[in-house]
């Protein structure tokens, strides 16, 4: 009974944020991030400890590797495309992932974090099963690299949209590779607003930095000797 409860407390939060987005349509209640607010607030306003909520919330959880798997459809939809443009989504990726690599470093240096903290947050744009292997082989922190996977998800879906308007990105494929190489499967969520073949894009541009930050990400601190 407990793990239904957690079950349909987080299908029925998740349900009910979806509708206020809709209505308010405004990035800081996008529907990943209220929801969580919110789940996180009942847990702890009631002290429902986490091992209590993932009863339930485990099942949800165990539907990611489908739904993972779930986005090679829309990237096969869109082959044509991406073979049309092989050449600029690889730069562009190696581009996004370097800047995510030093922006990671350049914040810890800015604010006096140690060498350990900061190798914990240098493959922070990497879809989170793969920055917590590459975390652990760099010598960082991999609980707290969760952490910051999840705050470089939040802000590229929340600051993401602002950002390209300003810089005056428009295009599809344009919008798809700056989420999913920022902001993984959070950006990768936040593409499909932006149609099929941004969400293919950011698939795209999410998957290969995830193989590409697995080489480079350690290579990168042996250059820079972080």
């Amino acid at each position: 009974m407990l793990a239904i409860t957690m079950f349909l407390l987080t299908i029925g939060v998740f349900l009910l944020m979806t509708r206020l987005y809709a209505r308010l349509y405004h990035p800081l209640f996008v529907p990943v991030l209220t929801s969580t607010v919110v789940i996180s607030s009942v847990l702890i306003l009631f002290q429902i400890p986490y091992e209590t909520y993932m009863t339930g919330g485990g099942w949800i959880d165990s539907m990611l590797g489908p739904a993972v798997v779930a986005l090679a459809y829309p990237i096969f939809r869109q082959k044509d495309v991406i073979k049309a443009h092989m050449v600029p989504i690889l730069l562009g990726v190696l581009a996004g992932l370097c800047t995510a690599l030093l922006t990671g470093v350049w914040f810890a240096k800015l604010f006096g974090i140690d060498r350990t903290v900061s190798l914990t947050m240098v493959p922070k744009s990497l879809t989170t099963p793969v920055a917590i292997p590459v975390s652990d082989q760099i010598g960082g922190i991999p609980s707290m690299t969760i952490v910051f996977t999840m705050i470089a998800g939040f802000t590229g879906i929340v600051l993401g949209p602002l950002l390209l308007r300003l810089i005056k990105v428009d295009q599809p494929l344009g919008r798809g590779m700056a989420f999913g190489s920022a902001s993984h499967a959070l950006g990768t969520s936040k593409a499909f607003e932006y149609g099929e073949e941004s969400a293919s894009m950011s698939s795209v541009a999410m998957s290969l930095s995830a193989v590409f930050g697995s080489v480079i990400g350690p290579l990168f601190v042996w250059l820079f000797h972080i």
